[in-house]
């Protein structure tokens, strides 16, 4: 089955970041010049993506008027001349149809995604977490979801971290099946890193089938009373279930960590085709 739909839960309060969060989302904060979110968004879309899912809570009302219209903006945008301003604010509202649920209550990612489960139906889906951009000519998720149609199994992004990192994690222990794909063996979140099978760490993306759907329906929250999706991939494996993982090409940066973010801003920068050269010359002052 094609997959059409992804999950974007974005309802975290972003504490990393105060005070920049106090009164936006942190999926808005802006790399060069545009919100991490629609670097997200974009990567599901060129996937193939058609329908998006945003799980939001109170105060991520700044995401849906994203990628909403905007008349009055495009009034004077127009009225200025300022066409291709124009052309790329439009171009925002059309990447994707875009539906919005609430997460009533902060009870963990699984707890998250079944708010979104009604709008999904018995068919896989795409997760995409809010912090991290994958910089890549492809799409990271794209990659994960060509796993999933040759394996009609779950699948979870890797990439390798240094051993010293791995307590921030979930690190898979599998068997490689080729030079980016392993079929997971065991899962085991946040070890301490003498206990870690491996250092590859799960990060922000997964295709995900109707069997996590239903683990998660019946699993009972943990200690800290929120529902993991990292509980349910586990349950799976447990049940005799095939679990993938599947690293991606492209430079990841983890835009809910401020040195990360910083470099996020000036790798992507160097790129930009307005700044780039400028920011060049600027970065050789310090170098």
């Amino acid at each position: 089955m094609k997959i059409k739909k992804a999950i974007i839960p974005v309802a975290g309060m972003g504490t990393r970041f105060l005070p920049a969060t106090k009164a936006q989302p942190k999926e808005m904060l802006s790399v060069v010049d545009k919100p991490v979110i629609q670097y997200i968004v974009e990567e599901a879309v060129k996937a193939g993506v058609e329908t998006i899912i945003f799980v939001t809570a109170l105060g991520k009302r700044a995401i849906e008027d994203h990628f909403d219209r905007n008349f009055e903006l495009e009034y004077r945008l127009r009225q200025k001349g300022k066409d291709d301003l124009l052309e790329n604010i439009r171009s925002i509202e059309n990447l994707a149809n875009f539906a919005f649920v609430r997460q009533r209550t902060p009870k963990g990612d699984g707890h998250a995604l079944l708010s979104a489960a009604p709008l999904i139906g018995v068919e896989p889906v795409a997760v995409l977490f809010g912090d991290d951009i994958i910089d890549s000519k492809h799409s990271a998720i794209g990659e994960l979801i060509e796993t999933y149609e040759r394996t009609n199994a779950p699948v979870l992004a890797v990439t390798k971290v240094p051993k010293k990192n791995v307590s921030r994690y979930g690190v898979i222990d599998g068997e490689k099946k080729s030079k980016n794909e392993w079929l997971v063996k065991s899962f085991v979140e946040k070890p301490e890193p003498s206990e870690a099978p491996s250092t590859e760490a799960v990060v922000g993306r997964y295709v995900i089938t109707p069997e996590i759907f239903n683990i998660l329906r019946s699993q009972r929250s943990g200690k800290d009373g929120e529902i993991r999706l990292a509980d349910a991939f586990i349950t799976h494996i447990k049940k005799g279930g095939s679990l993938y993982a599947r690293s991606f090409e492209g430079v990841r940066y983890d835009c809910g960590d401020k040195l990360d973010f910083v470099r996020a801003q000036i790798e992507m920068g160097l790129k930009h085709p307005e700044i780039k050269r400028g920011l060049k010359g600027y970065l050789k002052k310090y170098l």
